[in-house]
């Protein structure tokens, strides 16, 4: 979880409050079927979850990669 989420509204369409009927209800040990419904938003939130996770690693690496060869073309002389 990210600390913008406790305090940002939540994003339209990523969660619908009532379709969630994963509540447990007393005394019943079945788990619920998925439905085709169910899972196609699964793989659509798979789907979203991976391209922002390769934008933010992209991001990452621009910000703290390796600086560009020197103007030169010349390794920096060793100390010697």
């Amino acid at each position: 979880m990210i600390l913008t989420e406790l305090y940002d509204p939540p994003i339209q369409g990523l969660q619908d409050v009532n379709a969630d009927n994963s509540k447990p209800v007393w005394r019943t040990s079945r788990k619920t079927k998925l439905t085709l419904k169910q899972i196609r938003k699964l793989r659509r939130m798979l789907d979203l979850r991976n391209y922002e996770k390769k934008k933010h690693l992209d991001k990452v690496r621009k910000q703290y990669g390796a600086n560009a060869a020197p103007a030169g073309g010349a390794p920096p002389a060793a100390i010697a």
